[in-house]
């Protein structure tokens, strides 16, 4: 299956809950690469690249954390990297 890479910032309650933990752990049992990052106004950032279904389960796993709580999500398809990590900075 094809790859894409998408941009998605998360709105919610999304910092201080373990969210990007459950993001680097879902990505690494999906084979998702990537990064997931904290932002100021309280949101998190994240690229994530896979195909188009495990980039969907990965969303899903993420509505479905315990802790936290996405309000609403913006995203857009950016260019394929070709990376093969998934980190947390």
């Amino acid at each position: 299956m094809d790859k894409i890479r998408r941009h998605i910032i998360f709105y919610g309650y999304v910092q201080g809950v373990g969210f990007r933990w459950k993001a680097k752990n879902t990505a690494h049992r999906l084979g998702i690469s990537g990064w997931v990052r904290n932002l100021d106004n309280g949101s998190v950032e994240m690229e994530a690249e896979g195909t188009v279904r495990d980039i969907e389960d990965m969303i899903e796993a993420l509505e479905n954390h315990s802790w936290g709580s996405i309000e609403r999500m913006e995203a857009e398809n950016i260019p394929v990297h070709g990376d093969y990590e998934f980190e947390v900075k």
